[in-house]
């Protein structure tokens, strides 16, 4: 069962008891991205997360580093288009120790010059490592072509400019403005009992303030565009999209069971097509990228120059036969079994347990229960799947960015489209 309370600074806690496992996991989720930075401060987020650890009043960088390996434990943080987040994982024992390093981090964090500056230089090499990687990158400029001139466009990095002219004094207004009780969730799962937490969460974070900024967010609109990137590479690498649905749109389980049949695995049609059949990828699948307000179902593969034009004509065969065709039951059936597969197993884990539970405090403000969703997964009808697919297989949203040895003409601008 998970419990939820709510500090007096805002501060909502949300934790699941699992007493037959031994570990502790602990998430610090923070309400904001990329999707909340001006241009000229894009990557600050980013940015931000990696200064966390690089020093407190109390503990040195290394001293971070030793400490969480002295008991076996994990310690990291992610930036994502529409939040950040801290979390550690230790076994039971060590969880006093873990949340009052956690807190150090969030609440009493440096940012001391010469760290800040090194931190800058290796978030610049990551950058270029990126652009490095074309299979990588490729995402990037689909997500800046697909949302435009929306901040959800922008690379959760930033960008070589931005990074280099963030000073101190903007990082710690950024944080100061971003990092407040109201736009916070912390949560746990494993052997942890919920009094517990919220005394210690409350004793850990309670310098934080209740409120800060928060800017009102426009929900961005999309146009249909292609782009051709020429670069002297052995592959070809392809990203086509159209807009998909929100984290909490009624769809957003015939979304993942369209998503499943299209690309999710090695038995959904793009691979059986594209690679199996055809032999023209190694990599090729389907995801559906969500945010709070909007969405984005993307295809992507990789593969030789003379052959991209037949993939991307492939990619746009089977969208329209999804629109125009419905799933079979059994076909139907193996992807609801594998949906609700994956999620069975992925909760066997502490971590998995506390995203999930995090993820739903963000975007729907409430526990879902696994039976729940397991009966949504299940209501799903092959007649919902198709009016979904005819409804965001589109041409009005369809966007296809390419990087590799091609020219704009190797893709005429007729046969880009869905019928």
């Amino acid at each position: 069962m998970v419990e939820r309370s709510i500090l007096d600074n805002g501060i909502r806690i949300v934790s699941e008891h699992l007493q037959e496992i031994h570990s502790v996991s602990l998430g610090v989720w923070v309400r904001n991205g990329s999707r909340h930075e001006v241009a000229s401060l894009n990557g600050i987020s980013h940015f931000i997360e990696h200064m966390l650890f690089k020093g407190t009043q109390r503990r040195s960088p290394h001293c971070i580093a030793r400490e969480i390996d002295s008991v076996g434990g994990v310690l990291n943080g992610f930036t994502s288009r529409e939040m950040s987040c801290f979390y550690v994982k230790v076994l039971s024992e060590k969880f006093p120790q873990a949340i009052d390093l956690l807190g150090d981090l969030l609440c009493h964090s440096r940012f001391d010059l010469d760290e800040l500056e090194k931190e800058r230089r290796v978030i610049l090499q990551e950058i270029a490592m990126i652009e490095d990687n074309p299979e990588e990158h490729i995402h990037d400029i689909f997500a800046h072509a697909f949302w435009d001139q929306h901040p959800l466009g922008q690379p959760v990095i930033g960008t070589r400019e931005s990074i280099s002219e963030i000073s101190r004094d903007r990082l710690l207004k950024f944080l100061h403005e971003r990092y407040f009780g109201n736009n916070i969730i912390i949560a746990a799962a494993g052997d942890i009992k919920h009094e517990e937490l919220v005394r210690q969460v409350d004793q850990t974070f309670c310098d934080l303030p209740k409120d800060g900024q928060i800017d009102e967010q426009q929900q961005p609109l999309i146009h249909r565009k292609v782009g051709i990137v020429s670069r002297p590479l052995e592959q070809t690498h392809i990203c086509l999209g159209v807009e998909g649905v929100s984290q909490t749109a009624p769809e957003r389980f015939a979304s993942s069971l369209l998503n499943t049949i299209l690309g999710g695995n090695m038995s959904s049609r793009l691979f059986q097509r594209v690679r199996e059949e055809l032999g023209l990828a190694y990599s090729v699948y389907s995801y559906h990228n969500t945010h709070s307000d909007t969405g984005a179902m993307v295809l992507y593969a990789g593969t030789s120059a003379e052959n991209a034009p037949l993939a991307v004509r492939t990619m746009l065969h089977e969208l329209n036969v999804l629109r125009q065709e419905r799933v079979s039951e059994d076909e139907l059936r193996a992807a609801k079994d594998c949906l609700k597969g994956s999620l069975l197993l992925s909760l066997e884990s502490s971590d998995n347990r506390m995203t999930r539970i995090a993820k739903n405090e963000l975007y729907l403000g409430k526990d879902v229960l696994l039976s729940e969703t397991q009966a949504m997964i299940e209501a799903v009808s092959s007649e919902q799947i198709q009016s979904l697919a005819e409804k965001i297989f589109t041409n009005e949203t369809l966007n296809l960015q390419i990087v590799g040895p091609v020219k704009p003409d190797d893709f005429p601008e007729v046969e880009l489209s869905l019928d």
